[in-house]
């Protein structure tokens, strides 16, 4: 489990080196400014596995509507003929 930390703007001016070692440890802080959130920092592997996560959740969301469409009686299907006629009269 990784921990939040808190820390003003100017700390990334003042302590950059403080707070890389703070999410190499997979830590994430939060970056404030005037006292309000305003970014998060975290790891470049921690943000990879972030996209991966998101992509992976965008691809089962479009799954689940194409299921649903295909579930649906009124679909229209076509061969794969008919399929690619149709692409080419585009």
């Amino acid at each position: 489990m990784f921990n939040t930390h808190v820390k003003p703007v100017r700390e990334l001016r003042n302590n950059y080196s403080d707070l890389a070692a703070i999410i190499k440890t997979h830590d994430h802080i939060i970056i404030t400014n005037n006292g309000k959130s305003e970014s998060v920092l975290i790891s470049f592997e921690d943000f990879k596995k972030y996209e991966e996560f998101l992509h992976l959740r965008y691809i089962d969301e479009k799954l689940k509507e194409a299921e649903a469409k295909a579930a649906d009686p009124n679909t229209t299907w076509y061969s794969h003929e008919e399929f690619w006629d149709r692409v080419e009269a585009l």
